[in-house]
């Protein structure tokens, strides 16, 4: 599992040591991977939007959730992998 962030490494690399994140975090600072998954409307977007997408190892997406809770989403997402 890979998350993707606005934030810069400093700050990822903060965030993941005090809360313990189990897995990395990619830093898009530009917005451009935000922009192409639909996780940010425009390259000012202070926030990304909390979405989802199961990439198969074949590069395609498998499944895309519009929504998803941070909190309950990798019980919700067993079930698919």
């Amino acid at each position: 599992m890979l998350g993707v962030s606005f934030d810069t490494p400093e700050e990822n690399k903060a965030f993941a040591e005090k809360f313990h994140f189990p897995f990395k975090l990619l830093c898009d600072t530009s917005r451009q991977m935000g922009l192409v998954y639909g996780a940010a409307d425009d390259a000012k977007s202070e926030y990304a939007k909390r979405i989802a997408y199961v990439i198969g190892p074949d590069g395609v997406v498998k499944q895309a959730f519009a929504k998803v809770d941070a909190r309950t989403f990798p019980q919700t997402l067993l079930p698919t992998l």
